[in-house]
Order: C-alpha cells, then structure tokens, then sequence
C-alpha cells in the first residue's frame, strides 16, 4: 500500500516513523495483515511504556535497556528573561545500548 512510499521517505530523512517501522514489517511478513503487524508493535510499545512507568528496566539482549533515572531539582534560567526559576525534580527514560547494537553500529 505505501510501504514503497514510506521507506522512500525515510531514507530521505533519515528518520524511521512507527508507520514506516509498521510497513517495513509487514513486508517483510506478507502472511501478517498490517492490521496485526500495527497491533503488535503498538503492544510492544505500551508494555514497555507501561513497565517504565512503574519504574521497571526492559532489557532486550542485543539491542539495549529502557530504564528511569531521576533528575534531581535545580536552579534553571528562564530563557526570555534570564531570570531564575527552580525546576523540579523528574524522571526521565533512559536507554542504554546493548552490545551487539553497538558492534553493529561500529562495524
């Protein structure tokens, strides 16, 4: 459908969207509907969504880790102003790359 398109565009950017990821997929498996192809990857995404937020790591051997780190409060600047503001403390989503990612990335 626009598989074809979609992969065009991404080697144009650079960038993989989900519906490009969805696309390539489903090529790569015709006897999966796209449907089911979206389904799958959707899942994926909100479990690992979902255990990050219950402050779990996801680690895929091979590929990486997911986890939460805090950022701890702080004193930011305001860029319009210049004025100081305090910034609260946060979690924020971190991923460490796996080994062979990273092989595969340097190789």
């Amino acid at each position: 459908m626009f598989g074809a398109r979609a992969l065009l565009a991404q080697r144009e950017t650079g960038v993989m969207t989900k519906s490009e990821l969805i696309a390539k997929l489903a090529e790569q498996n015709p006897h999966l509907y796209q449907r089911d192809v979206e389904r799958i990857v959707s899942t994926i995404f909100d479990e690992i969504t979902s255990a990050l937020a219950r402050g779990d790591r996801v680690e895929l051997r091979g590929f990486g880790a997911f986890s939460v780190k805090e950022r701890g409060s702080r004193v930011g600047r305001n860029p319009r102003t210049g004025e100081a503001v305090q910034v609260e403390s946060k979690y924020i989503p971190y991923f460490k790359t796996g080994k062979q990612l990273r092989d595969k990335l340097n190789n």
